[in-house]
């Protein structure tokens, strides 16, 4: 008979798991590497998930604002990661933080190495700390989409550390860390619905509120996504991502995990399903593109919450309305008066409160027992109604925290000297494109340049900053050699 394996302790004697010079720290999770090994690969495709948004986002935009999204994309992934490691993980997951936010214990990654981590004991330390910052990298992406045509790229990123650090880590810190007061109310949050989705989501109606609404000179094209094809290609690499994302928040390779990466495909699934039927009826009888990549996202955002709680029929349930209520929202933003033309809210904000306060329902006891060791957490459906309460509760302090504390932030940025997070309304008008990089934009302007050199006109590719405003015959030329 096989030898019965012993699942590892945190030992506080030795919180880095021990010296590796004189101990072999891989010795307690042996028998239990396929844990630790199915957690990296699903945070590794986690991070796909940040240039797909950077891709939607980018396809969303109009073209002469497009590269911007993409830019940002690889930027806030450098900048979450530098803030994770100097504090962020500390913040959010320390083992002696308080019920509302962490302590530096672990304040620039110290100790976060082999030890038991503070999510599970079956995954070393490391390996957690990289796939929740993975996590809290998407959140920011997500965000930044509050900003977009009309908001400045340095500051964003300023934004995005100072959100990181008095945003996302608190909200973590409530909902995962054991400590947590929504941890042990408890709220049911599988992956991410309240800090990831809640949270960005009346985020970056802050940050669209604060920077005012975008300029509109009667453009045709104003507020059309320039390219269906790049937010095409950015929901593939998002929904193949989000296997990862949900996939793994079990925090374990169980049957549960299993459960619900097949949750994530259905939900997404029945959302391009329910929100093409909204569009399909909107429209009499048209279809797009655009809508049902925003239905598969409404999917995603509406099972993320509830991804490990749920049998599949259920999650099919959850997709489908939270991509209808999605669909539905279609002009919150002219109710609201605020220009938040990314749908960051209404996908993401709406759909996470639509995702968690569904989870309240349906969550039943028999799929968290999935994973073998001892989760039992039941909603309505169980007959534990008061879950709904709970729900709401998490609902409610998340988004009232997110959307105040995001708006006090970026007022104390914009009246920072030398912040100013928008650009000049003549910027806004030529594109960030033009007014933020240096000669690069989306697509090949060249033979509109050879046109517009030989009719005398002005090519829309050429530089409008006055720094390199220069008659457009020497212009052409340069560009060739």
């Amino acid at each position: 008979m096989a030898d019965e394996i012993v699942l590892p302790e945190f030992d506080p004697a030795h919180p880095n798991g021990g010296d590796p010079t004189q101990v072999d720290v891989n010795a307690p999770f042996r028998g239990l590497e396929f844990h630790y090994t199915y957690l990296l690969f699903c945070g590794v495709i986690v991070w796909l998930i940040i240039p797909g948004i950077g891709l939607l986002y980018s396809g969303l935009s109009r073209r002469k604002s497009a590269l911007a999204m993409l830019f940002q994309s690889l930027m806030v992934c450098g900048v979450v990661c530098f803030q994770w490691m100097f504090w962020g993980y500390s913040l959010a997951y320390s083992r002696t933080g308080n019920a509302f936010i962490g302590d530096l214990a672990n304040f620039g990654m110290k100790n976060v190495v082999a030890a038991p981590s503070p999510g599970s004991v079956l995954l070393p330390e490391i390996v957690f700390c990289l796939y929740q910052m993975l996590f809290c990298a998407c959140t920011v992406q997500i965000v930044v989409g509050g900003s977009f045509e009309r908001g400045r790229i340095l500051p964003s990123l300023v934004f995005s550390f100072c959100w990181a650090t008095i945003v996302y880590c608190p909200i973590a810190n409530w909902t995962w860390n054991a400590n947590g007061w929504l941890f042990n109310l408890p709220s049911l949050d599988f992956a991410g619905g309240g800090p990831v989705h809640i949270a960005s989501g009346w985020a970056a109606l802050a940050y669209a509120f604060v920077l005012g609404k975008r300029v509109h000179k009667g453009e045709k094209v104003h507020g059309k996504p320039h390219n269906p094809t790049l937010v095409f290609l950015g929901t593939v690499l998002i929904w193949f991502g989000w296997f990862g994302f949900n996939g793994g928040s079990a925090l374990n390779a169980s049957i549960r995990s299993m459960m619900a990466a097949f949750n994530t495909n259905t939900a997404a699934s029945f959302g391009v399903l329910g929100w093409t039927l909204v569009e399909y009826i909107r429209t009499k009888g048209h279809f797009s593109v655009v809508g049902a990549c925003s239905g598969a996202i409404a999917g995603l955002v509406g099972i993320t919450p509830a991804a490990g709680f749920v049998s599949v029929w259920i999650a099919a349930l959850i997709g489908f309305l939270t991509a209808v209520v999605c669909a539905l929202c279609k002009d919150i933003d002219k109710y609201l008066r605020i220009d938040e033309g990314m749908d960051v809210f209404k996908l993401h904000g709406i759909g996470g409160m639509v995702g968690s306060f569904l989870t309240g329902i349906f969550a039943q006891k028999w799929v968290s027992s999935l994973d073998g060791l001892g989760s039992e957490y039941s909603g309505a459906l169980d007959g534990v109604g008061v879950q709904v309460g709970r729900q709401l509760a998490e609902i409610c302090a998340i988004s009232s925290y997110s959307f105040v504390v995001s708006c006090i932030l970026l007022y104390a940025l914009k009246y920072t000297p030398f912040m100013h997070l928008r650009v000049s309304e003549e910027a806004e008008m030529i594109g960030l494109d033009l007014d933020q990089f240096l000669d690069e934009q989306i697509g090949d302007w060249s033979m509109l340049e050879q046109h517009a050199f030989h009719e005398g006109v002005k090519a829309p590719g050429a530089q409008a900053s006055s720094a390199n405003s220069v008659n457009h015959q020497t212009e052409v030329p340069a560009k060739a050699e």
